[in-house]
């Protein structure tokens, strides 16, 4: 249904030839923006309701508990999937963690899983490659998020924090509000429709400069250097990503087009991966509330991560696992 209507407006209403670099472009353009806008207005909204039961003040208070029996980790990183986009703005929500004293291992896996998993990155990746990479993506990344806080937990790191932060702790709020349940509805609807207005101009961005790639650029331009068959390729895409700075929904899209003129997926991941998750930005940001020791070593341990990611996915796009994704 979509295709043909980016079809019916780039070559019949725009007359643009469809062999032609402007019309592979244009197509590209029009189908992925109104795809992933259905599909990222359907699940901001059921992400919000999800969020609407279970707010930040909460998540605050389990973690700070400390009695899931081993699956305090996989918590942290869930919570960090279901909240902020990028990496600036779950250090916030990250210094929150530490001052209500939650373990700084939990903490890390949180803001190492926040950036790389969230509603955002998982519509667009499905409307992208599909469900078996999203699925193996969306893994992935709560995995590095949950190792690096688990390996950072047993580092006894915890003197490296500025404990100027903790003169500014606010006790969570556990209180059960009354809620008006007629205006639940209205609330989540407001907050989906909010949260899609500030990532859309993102993901327009993202999506023209993929279509500009997906147009323009020769099937096969990268493959000498960003193939699978460069061992090196993962490591090099990494260390290209961190001066850039973006949120996975403006990246993604540039990744599938980056992906369709040769460059291995496992590279591509990498590379979003570390622009999302290890950027200078981030790097700066953290500085005021933790040692250079701390940050080199969260920095070091998810981009060992990453790396190990890269070449995972470089190693199953060659067999035929992700045929039919």
């Amino acid at each position: 249904m979509i295709d043909p209507f980016a079809s019916w407006l780039t070559f019949e209403i725009l007359n643009i030839t469809a062999d032609s670099h402007m019309g592979l472009s244009i197509h590209f353009f029009v189908y992925e923006t109104v795809k992933i806008m259905l599909m990222l207005i359907a699940m901001t909204h059921v992400m919000s309701l999800f969020r609407h039961y279970l707010p930040i003040e909460k998540m605050q208070v389990y973690l700070s508990s400390r009695h899931f029996f081993g699956l305090d980790y996989f918590l942290a990183s869930t919570f960090g999937a279901i909240t902020p986009f990028c990496s600036c703005s779950s250090i916030p929500l990250f210094i929150g963690f530490l001052q209500a004293r939650i373990p700084l291992g939990l903490t890390f896996a949180f803001l190492t899983t926040s950036p790389l998993v969230n509603e955002v990155a998982i519509v667009i990746f499905l409307s992208a490659f599909g469900w078996k990479i999203t699925l193996l993506y969306t893994l992935a990344g709560m995995t590095i998020g949950m190792l690096s806080g688990f390996v950072l937990s047993k580092m006894n790191l915890e003197n490296e924090i500025d404990t100027k932060i903790f003169a500014e702790a606010k006790k969570p709020c556990c209180c059960k509000c009354k809620k008006d349940t007629q205006n639940i509805f209205k609330q989540i609807s407001n907050e989906a429709f909010s949260i899609t207005k500030k990532i859309m101009p993102f993901v327009i961005l993202g999506i023209a400069i993929g279509a500009g790639i997906h147009g323009y650029v020769p099937d096969g331009y990268f493959e000498n250097s960003l193939s699978g068959n460069n061992i090196f390729s993962v490591p090099i895409a990494v260390i290209l990503a961190v001066p850039l700075y973006a949120n996975a929904s403006s990246v993604i899209p540039i990744v599938q087009a980056l992906i369709s003129k040769g460059v291995a997926l496992g590279t591509a991941l990498a590379f979003m991966m570390a622009i999302v998750g290890i950027s200078l930005p981030e790097a700066l940001i953290l500085k005021r509330v933790m040692s250079w020791k701390l940050l080199g070593r969260f920095f070091g341990i998810v981009t060992i991560g990453i790396i190990i990611i890269g070449y995972l996915f470089n190693f199953l796009s060659f067999t035929a696992f992700f045929s039919g994704a």
